[in-house]
């Protein structure tokens, strides 16, 4: 290492956070509620599924492209919003997406028929995809190394929150003011999240690494060598098991409710909202136990337990059984989703950071954007309890994954 190397990694090292200050919780609170609108967001359109495609004549494969064009746009979004960020900063570009999305879902109000409102989900996902990257690695950055994933974990809950909030207010709001009524609602988070984002400050960490403008393309960085490319290709698995789990099951659990046991929405919402509580103590736990015990140890863990729960959950006919079954199977499916801001930021460094976590989530956000219509396809083809059972397989995937390609890396200050 030179001495002008040296003396920018002791200034870093001296830069990194120590303690909890009230930068580092205002990035918190700015990245959760901007996270908690996509959450609020995603979900209601799951819910509304059935009311858009009966309103504007459209096919349930039609139905489903929605929320697959929703991803796939927020996969494009955290491309260029990444690599924006890692240039300009984190908190001016996370106010740009911030705003794109909340226009654009404002617009799904006033679509016509299938293709406008395709054309603005697409819009939208372009901003959604900026969202969580950018807000982990600001987050990430602004906590101490021995709290770093407790703190992604509570960004991660800030999408349960916005889930759990679409589960009570659908039912309640959609009779009344109908789907348009609910994407216009679908703003009003994004104005908050808006102006929470203008107290906050760029990290240290950020601020000390880019006063020299790297050469080197952000997106580059993610396969410089063999090395950093098993990195990005482990994420990109461990990312797109996550969203296709995820998706598979939430966007069509409130319709597989509703067809098996004669569910009216507001009972099928009572069930969402049973599983998205066990989803939220599940991160919860999984930062307070990656923090303590390791990265590998608590994601594998996880992933075991999803394995076993989505082939448990496929095979229940009992309601109660399904109450409890759909916590303890959201408690593992989606528990991990605040250990990939922790772990996606200490394997790459500052001047990639932004760029690694929106690119490699949101491939896997691309992924998991078919997993309603994968899902869908084999369910109407055999069954349900089917179509959830082989998620199991993806589990398996997973785990050799994490095993094969992915260090530990608890406690590392960030580079």
């Amino acid at each position: 290492m030179s001495d002008n190397q040296a003396a920018t990694a002791g200034s870093i090292a001296h830069s990194a956070p120590t303690e909890v200050d009230s930068k580092a919780r205002k990035a918190l609170w700015g990245s959760a509620i901007g996270y908690a609108m996509d959450g609020f967001d995603l979900l209601i359109l799951g819910f509304m599924l059935r009311a858009i495609s009966a309103d504007l004549n459209l096919t349930a494969a039609q139905g489903a492209s929605l929320v697959t064009a929703t991803l796939v746009g927020a996969v494009i979004g955290g491309i260029g919003f990444g690599m924006l960020s890692d240039r300009l900063g984190r908190v001016r570009v996370l106010t740009w997406t911030i705003v794109l999305f909340a226009v654009f879902t404002g617009m799904c109000a006033f679509a016509q028929g299938y293709w406008d409102l395709l054309i603005y989900r697409t819009i939208a996902g372009l901003g959604l995809g900026g969202e969580f990257g950018i807000g982990m690695a600001l987050v990430a950055e602004a906590w101490p190394a021995s709290k770093r994933a407790r703190a992604s974990s509570y960004v991660g809950l800030g999408w349960q929150v916005g889930v759990l909030a679409a589960a009570i207010a659908t039912p309640l709001l959609l009779p009344t003011i109908g789907w348009r009524g609910m994407f216009a609602i679908g703003v009003l988070p994004a104005i908050a999240a808006y102006f929470i984002r203008h107290s906050l400050h760029e990290p240290d960490v950020f601020v000390a690494r880019t006063k020299d403008k790297p050469k080197e393309s952000a997106l580059r960085a993610l396969v410089k060598d063999w090395e950093t490319t098993k990195l990005s290709l482990g994420m990109v698995i461990l990312c797109s098991v996550q969203n296709f789990g995820y998706y598979g099951v939430m966007i069509w659990l409130p319709n597989y409710l509703a067809t098996r046991f004669g569910f009216a929405l507001t009972q099928s919402a009572v069930w969402t909202s049973v599983t998205i509580a066990g989803m939220a103590l599940g991160i919860f736990a999984f930062g307070h136990i990656a923090d303590r015990i390791g990265r590998r140890p608590a994601f594998f863990g996880y992933m075991l337990g999803a394995a076993v729960m989505v082939v448990v959950y496929s095979r229940l006919t009992d309601p109660i059984h399904l109450l409890i079954g759909g916590a303890v199977m959201g408690f593992f499916v989606n528990g991990m989703l605040g250990g990939y801001g922790a772990l996606i930021s200490e394997l790459f460094p500052t001047t990639a950071r932004a760029t690694a976590q929106n690119v490699l989530f949101n491939i896997g956000r691309g992924v998991g954007g078919f997993g309603p219509v994968v899902v869908g396809a084999i369910a109407a083809a055999y069954s349900f309890e089917v179509a959830i059972g082989l998620l199991a397989t993806l589990y398996v995937l997973d785990i050799i994954a994490m095993w094969l390609l992915i260090p530990e890396r608890r406690g590392a200050e960030l580079s």
